[in-house]
């Protein structure tokens, strides 16, 4: 969509191979674009991604018996995300979940929707549910940077509280330790234009009607707001840890090998498929590989690794990079899955490029908060 105005870039354009390639990249200045988003406000195009409706009066117990969230009490007007695992617990699909009172709408990576579906109806037999591929119905957009909640009051809607995550318990932990209801819990509003907005753990996603798009982001236009490319919010994305289904994954991936566990992942509801693996390996409390943030030296952008590169430290092997972006502040940096032994200090390399692991805790992100 955004794609098609002034200076966008798409990304189709630089990477044809993308599954991003529908949406803008940049508009001429994407570290400009990645620093409004980190301390002013802007709005990204992520239209491209797919989305499942998924209504019926057995919705909610439906998707709780066959993904990794507990749903069974999401209550009207609540977000929340999670997964969908192979038999052996790799992941399938990560999906942003929205509960309207009417409808659960899954928003998932691009080019996800038909396949989930596919899945979902295999599993319907006599349950009450019409799961339906709404891609082309539903767009959703990004809101992101301190000045968002102002930015929402623009457009008439109120603003969605923070995120609600609980604690991930330890391995062998006590029976009762984790309470009933979703792992994380995200606010949602209606937005006056028709759809929704919910509070994420990057800033606000709105999930708008395809016919309302143009009058949601011309208002926003209008306020002040910018339009920024989708390279600032995955530069934004990667500086935080976030891993994403697809670039940061392979075959496979486990929940806990890229903290999907405290956002989508309640690790004492009833069975699903792949359940035994989630809970033998964090009984075990030693997944096989882990998230790391990678300082890449010496690059330039358009030298920046694709996903799935390997990550060696000497002559062997130990992981593989995904999303590598050049950040406004950190400079070239990547998201990696590597073995779990190897060391924070370990001298690694990219194809020639050295790499170090960034040993620093992740933060807490909430790209909306004004104190940065």
């Amino acid at each position: 969509m955004n794609a098609t105005l002034p200076g966008a870039v798409p990304v189709g354009a630089i990477d044809s191979t993308s599954p991003d390639a529908p949406v803008a990249a940049h508009y001429g200045d994407p570290l400009r674009e990645q620093r409004t988003l980190a301390t002013a406000v802007g709005w990204v195009d992520r239209s491209h991604r797919g989305v499942v409706a998924v209504p019926g009066e057995e919705r909610l117990s439906w998707l709780h018996n066959l993904t990794t969230q507990h749903l069974l009490d999401l209550p009207p007007a609540t977000g929340t995300e999670t997964l969908v695992l192979s038999p052996h617990g790799h992941v399938e699909h990560h999906a942003q979940l929205l509960e309207d009172g009417e409808t659960v709408w899954l928003d998932v990576e691009p080019g996800t929707a038909g396949p989930l579906l596919k899945f979902l109806t295999g599993m319907q037999f006599l349950t009450r549910v019409e799961p339906r591929d709404a891609t082309a119905e539903q767009a959703v957009l990004a809101l992101v940077g301190p000045g968002a909640p102002e930015a929402l009051t623009t457009l008439g809607a109120e603003v969605p509280g923070p995120p609600d995550l609980l604690p991930v318990p330890g391995p062998k932990f006590a029976s009762g330790t984790v309470p009933a209801r979703p792992t994380s819990r995200y606010e949602a509003r209606p937005l006056p234009h028709g759809g929704w907005v919910r509070r994420g753990r990057l800033g606000f996603d709105l999930l708008v009607p395809r016919t309302a798009v143009g009058e949601v982001t011309e208002a926003l236009t209008a306020a002040g707001v910018p339009a920024c490319g989708l390279w600032a919010y995955e530069a934004l994305r990667v500086a935080g840890r976030i891993a994403r289904l697809g670039p940061d994954t392979d075959h496979r991936t486990l929940p806990m090998e890229i903290d999907l566990v405290a956002p989508a992942v309640h690790l004492e509801k009833g069975c699903y498929r792949g359940q035994e693996t989630v809970a033998r390996v964090h009984h075990l409390g030693r997944p096989p590989r882990r998230l790391v943030l990678l300082h890449l030296d010496g690059i330039t952008t358009d030298q920046l690794p694709r996903p799935g590169a390997a990550v060696t430290a000497g002559e062997r092997a130990v992981g593989f990079i995904g999303t590598a972006v050049r950040h406004y502040e950190l400079g070239p940096v990547a998201l990696a899955v590597l073995r779990r032994n190897v060391a924070d200090d370990a001298a690694l390399t990219v194809g020639d490029t050295a790499a170090a692991i960034d040993s620093t805790p992740a933060a807490a992100i909430d790209s909306t908060s004004s104190e940065r």
